[in-house]
């Protein structure tokens, strides 16, 4: 199409514009223009490996917003701590006492070694954030700050439960010997010495308590998340809030429903089987529960690439989910041994203790360490001390089934190093071989 006569006049005063004047390139350097002609500007000589820079109006304006562009700004690196970052810490610590001190001794009438920490925490913190402010700026002073009080409330949490185990450690090492895990209180009366007879009667009872209400809720809970976070349906909102209410269930009350349903109407007496039933109440909740929100991390890509090869439904939850969430349904089966292997009271009317060794769990009444500790516990000063060492043993017991648990759920999936940790792009390497598809 062609251009109007504007357009192309328009077109014409550019091009004369930006075009050089006629014979300004013949003139010679350095002699005067032509009367009526405009001098050129001459350019300003550069530095050797300087950038040139535009003359006249355009360079004017580069230059003004060069002048006006903010400063660079470094990037800080959050996760570095060196030596002069060591001598900082230790140096707003030590200050930081140093003041509080003299403040809260000798200035003003004040005591108590509450307020004293926390006026040191927080006078800490204040001289920490302005010494980094001096040596690396402002918002590096704001991530240390924000850090050291993170840091500091991991620690508050941390140092109760230190303190708890190492009293009980303490208290529990007095009754300790190689008998106590070999031999029981048949024969040993209430003024034996604390390290005559032994806890085997219990030891074996919460295991096979333990372990059996872990094959009960386990599969009930991993299946319920199943359920709730795979198929749902018009069930899915009773089923959750039926779980969230167990949640808040007493543990007297799963030990009635049970002592009610299995020990009275059934006539079926005391055994370890039904404080298992009773414990295994306790732990679904926590189970369903932490599996499904495990389940919701799964990348909803891994199901769609498992479809789209071919699987089912099914099959994509069976190989592809479950072996991703595996570690964290191994931590949600964790959470519901944590639950309910120290509780004494449901097993008070489920299993009802016992002095001798029982090791069938579905005939006979038969003991356990909540159990023993509670009986020990309320006896003379030896049984006291004997107490002590059961609930040594309870927790020794727990972080050992942690560690293993924990070994476990480490361990690869289908010789492939980094699966079950997470959402591992190696589960869909093979997926078509291991998705066989229905005809």
């Amino acid at each position: 199409m062609a251009r109007s006569t504007g357009e192309r006049g328009r077109s014409s005063r550019l091009a004369g514009v930006l075009a050089p004047r006629r014979g300004a390139h013949a003139r010679p350097p350095g002699s005067p223009a032509p009367e009526g002609v405009e001098a050129p500007v001459e350019p300003l000589p550069l530095a050797p490996g300087a950038a040139p820079v535009a003359s006249g109006a355009m360079g004017a304006v580069m230059v003004a917003a060069v002048a006006q562009a903010p400063p660079r700004e470094v990037p800080v690196r959050t996760r570095s701590f060196t030596r002069q970052d060591g001598y900082i810490l230790a140096g707003s610590v030590a200050s930081s006492l140093c003041l509080v001190w003299l403040v809260f001794e000798r200035l003003l009438p004040l005591s108590g070694p509450f307020g004293f920490l926390l006026l040191w925490f927080w006078c800490f913190i204040a001289v920490y954030w302005l010494v980094v402010r001096e040596v690396e700026g402002r918002r590096a002073a704001t991530d240390r700050a924000i850090s050291a009080v993170i840091t500091s409330m991991a620690l508050f949490l941390l140092i109760p439960l230190l303190l708890i185990v190492v009293y009980i450690v303490a208290k529990g090492l007095k009754a300790l010997s190689a008998h106590f895990f070999t031999q029981t209180l048949a024969t040993v009366g209430p003024a034996a010495p604390a390290t005559a007879g032994g806890a085997a009667q219990a030891i074996v009872g919460t295991l096979e308590q333990v372990a059996l209400a872990v094959l009960i809720s386990v599969p009930l809970g991993v299946g319920t998340a199943v359920f709730l976070n795979e198929v749902g349906g018009r069930w899915k909102r009773p089923v959750r809030l039926f779980v969230d209410a167990m949640s808040g269930v007493p543990s007297i009350v799963a030990g009635l429903f049970i002592f009610a349903v299995w020990v009275v109407g059934f006539h079926q007496g005391f055994s370890g089987f039904a404080a298992a039933l009773a414990l295994s109440i306790l732990m679904l909740p926590s189970v369903a529960r932490t599996s499904e929100e495990v389940l919701r991390l799964i990348p909803g890509g891994l199901r769609e690439a498992s479809l789209a090869l071919g699987g089912t439904e099914w099959k994509t939850t069976w190989k592809v989910v479950l072996p991703t969430a595996r570690a964290g349904l191994v931590t949600a089966a964790i959470l519901g041994v944590a639950r309910g292997v120290g509780e004494t009271a449901p097993l008070i009317m489920t299993s009802f203790g016992a002095r001798v060794m029982n090791a069938n769990p579905f005939s006979g009444a038969q003991d356990s360490l909540p159990k023993f500790i509670y009986q020990q516990i309320s006896g003379l000063q030896t049984q006291i001390d004997r107490a002590w060492t059961g609930a040594m043993v309870l927790i020794l017991i727990v972080l050992s089934l942690f560690m293993l648990a924990r070994f476990v759920a480490s361990r690869p999936v289908g010789g492939r190093r980094g699966a079950g940790r997470g959402p591992a792009p190696e589960i869909l390497v093979d997926l078509s071989a291991q998705l066989e598809p229905e005809p």
